[in-house]
């Protein structure tokens, strides 16, 4: 299939709206069906020996569970860490704060688009940018420009995007099944459309000869990209 990057319903609803906010909840049922916090959280635990990281920054961080679920699998070696959830909207849980702190970390929402707060962050070291079904609603060209300004401002990047094959192209269709709203079962089919394969990502990302990238499927339905700076 060749990407095609559409519009999602869940962008454009309000973020109180009903179907919304029982599409959030639909997600956070997905992400652990998909294990993306464990992927995730491996991947940061591999590229990030001894939980060495002083921020890590979710784009697009939606309610920001996602980023929780990983905080809470990375155990106390992470103990410390501040967790930056950028998103354009105001969807935050107001009970996340409070289960970041008990999971030793420290979190502050930040409420702009991702290519704009990361033209005015600037690079630390230990920064770690991560996204969780986020790069995939962007068309190569406003993409390359969003992982350009990531590779700016850190030295480690991890994303979970939909992977573009035939299984979760199939699965995606029958969300029904498990009772996803009408919002969730027709992004899933964009979102899929819009995901990636082989090594897309790779091809967008700048400088390559000063990182050490990794691209692959992730389980079942997922695909993973990791870009380390080298040292």
């Amino acid at each position: 299939m060749n990407r095609i990057v559409l519009p999602e319903l869940l962008d454009e609803l309000p973020p109180e709206a009903a179907d919304a906010r029982r599409s959030r909840r639909d997600l956070q049922r997905l992400n652990v069906w998909m294990g993306h916090a464990g992927i995730m959280a491996r991947a940061l635990r591999e590229n990030r020996p001894g939980g060495q990281a002083q921020r890590v920054v979710e784009l697009g961080a939606g309610d920001g569970h996602f980023l929780l679920s990983v905080a809470q699998r990375l155990n106390g070696a992470w103990a410390g860490t501040q967790a930056i959830l950028v998103d354009r909207l105001r969807v935050a849980d107001g009970a996340v704060g409070g289960q970041f702190e008990r999971a030793g970390w420290r979190a502050r929402v930040e409420l702009a688009e991702a290519g704009e707060w990361l033209r005015r962050a600037e690079a630390e070291t230990g920064q770690t940018v991560i996204s969780n079904l986020f790069f995939h609603q962007f068309p190569a060209e406003p993409l390359a420009e969003l992982l350009r300004l990531a590779a700016k401002s850190a030295d480690l990047v991890v994303a979970v995007e939909p992977r573009r094959t035939w299984l979760p192209s199939l699965c995606g269709r029958l969300l029904w099944v498990i009772g996803c709203n009408r919002v969730t079962r027709h992004d899933a089919r964009i979102s899929i459309r819009a995901g990636f394969a082989g090594g897309e990502l790779t091809a967008l990302w700048p400088e390559r000869e000063r990182w050490r990238l990794t691209e692959r499927p992730a389980g079942l339905f997922s695909h993973l990209f990791i870009a380390r700076r080298k040292e």
